[in-house]
């Protein structure tokens, strides 16, 4: 099996489990775009329509932002915020947590936040 299939084939054993809470880390990893979209309506179908409760790591930023209900950023082993995207979801989080300058736009299809990269933080990034 590919990264992928196998990938798909993880998330599939877990939800034959039947279990209410599904704890994921990077589901999406080596899938391509179309399939890492499936995945994550996926879940969110799972989430709102059988009530079960979903927690992942997510490391591309628009797709936490577009699929998650509550964010939580970590930086240095803390959580630095965490709430709605669009409370998480901002420029100065981007900056201190990820190092990246960005301006946060509301995405014209379902209007979560979306980021959209400027260049590396002027700062010096040590995290």
């Amino acid at each position: 099996l590919s990264g992928g299939q196998r990938q798909r084939a993880w998330i599939a054993m877990a939800l034959a489990q039947g279990t209410e809470l599904l704890l994921l880390d990077e589901p999406t990893t080596y899938l391509d775009l179309a399939h890492q979209i499936e995945v994550l309506e996926l879940l969110r179908n799972l989430n709102k329509q059988q009530n079960r409760t979903i927690v992942m790591v997510l490391h591309d930023l628009n797709q936490a932002a577009r699929y998650a209900d509550h964010l939580i950023s970590i930086s240095s082993g803390k959580i630095y915020t965490e709430g709605s995207p669009k409370q998480v979801f901002t420029e100065e989080m981007i900056e201190e947590v990820f190092g990246l300058s960005c301006k946060i736009i509301d995405n014209p299809v379902d209007h979560s936040p979306l980021c959209i990269p400027t260049g590396i933080y002027k700062k010096n990034f040590t995290k």
